[in-house]
């Protein structure tokens, strides 16, 4: 695997979402030299020579988006491959041969056309059917709201272009058409999206803003956490900048914006520095890591912990470039109710303080 392919983790690959035999990206990047006793041919006949398993469709549309590059410049499906060309390709993969069953499960529409749709995930939900939820997914509920509104969606992963993981809340597109996951693809692997998440740590962040930087990879003692090696001998590149929106003394609201997309990168680097996410209870965030040990301060944690029952991590912004209209689209999501009803806690919890 490549470190680009797994910019397209995103946030959450590990766990009750998919276990690690099952963390496969979305999509693949192929890096080819082409022979130099090699004939002139259409590069998506050559292509689909190559990728026997990746239709001509799918590589004439991968083309119309400008991810078939040769020798750095973007080429048409017409394009004759050259001896000793280099050709750089980023395919979706083939869908698994798991069905997908449409359910009637509630979900939040925010935009939706003929391209794409813009879902704002509640926390507790899995993007995709995988070990241990092969239904009750969002793809499972998309599945139906696109057979309720007579729409054929024949890709497995319903046009998957990234993902969060499930108790994560916020932000997801997803595509409708070949040509739409293709152009959206391109724009997530040249990190050219606009993402910010909201997450509340433990503690009191020192600094107003600052970055992150840090490897990112597998826990070498417990495979299910990620890990930061500062040193470079493991993991991959990963860079978080963040800014503090709001300090409750014991705990920091922060705005995080990701350079780099690694698996549980956010979860990883603030524990790293010292600020695990506030209740991430695969990072210990479920304990009190902060604070005063008195019985008052002991009940109101468990008070905060009772309305947020998750990690507080929410994807707040999501923009990109529309693949038909060219257009840039931008949406924001309000924070949720059990992130918001924390806050409201901390805020009615320290006011006695500052009086």
């Amino acid at each position: 695997m490549s470190e680009d392919q797994e910019d397209f983790l995103d946030e959450e690959l590990l766990g009750q979402e998919v276990n690690e035999s099952e963390a496969a990206e979305l999509f693949e990047h192929l890096s080819i030299k082409v022979d130099p006793k090699q004939q002139l041919l259409r590069i998506d006949k050559f292509l689909h020579i190559f990728r026997q398993n990746s239709t001509r469709n799918k590589i004439s549309q991968a083309c119309r988006a400008g991810n078939v590059v040769v020798n750095g410049k973007p080429v048409k499906q017409n394009y004759r491959v050259k001896p000793g060309d280099q050709i750089s390709v980023l395919l979706a993969r083939p869908p698994r041969e798991n069905v997908i069953i449409p359910q009637d499960i509630p979900i939040d529409i925010v935009y939706e056309d003929e391209d794409l749709i813009v879902v704002d995930k509640a926390p507790g939900m899995v993007v995709h059917p995988g070990h241990g939820n092969w239904d009750g997914t969002l793809v499972n509920a998309l599945a139906f709201h696109f057979e309720k509104n007579g729409q054929k969606s024949d890709l497995d992963r319903v046009g998957l272009v990234h993902r969060i993981d499930k108790d994560t809340s916020g932000l997801l597109v997803i595509a409708k058409t070949e040509y739409a996951l293709s152009y959206l693809a391109k724009q997530f692997f040249d990190r050219k999206t606009k993402r910010l998440y909201w997450a509340f740590v433990w503690g009191n962040m020192a600094d107003d803003h600052g970055t992150i930087t840090g490897n990112i990879g597998r826990d070498l003692k417990n495979r299910m956490q990620m890990a930061v090696f500062e040193d470079g001998s493991l993991g991959k590149h990963a860079v978080t900048h963040y800014k503090v929106i709001e300090r409750f003394k014991y705990m920091t609201w922060v705005e995080c914006k990701l350079e780099t997309g690694r698996t549980h990168q956010i979860r990883a680097h603030f524990r790293h520095i010292g600020h695990t996410l506030f209740n991430d209870s695969r990072y210990e965030g479920d304990q009190i890591l902060k604070g005063v040990n008195l019985p008052k301060y002991r009940q109101f944690i468990k008070n905060v912990f009772e309305v947020l029952p998750r990690q507080a991590l929410h994807a707040h912004t999501l923009g990109f470039i529309h693949p038909t209209t060219k257009k840039e689209m931008y949406f924001e999501s309000p924070m949720p109710r059990d992130m918001e009803a924390a806050v409201q806690k901390w805020r009615s919890y320290l006011a006695p303080q500052s009086q």
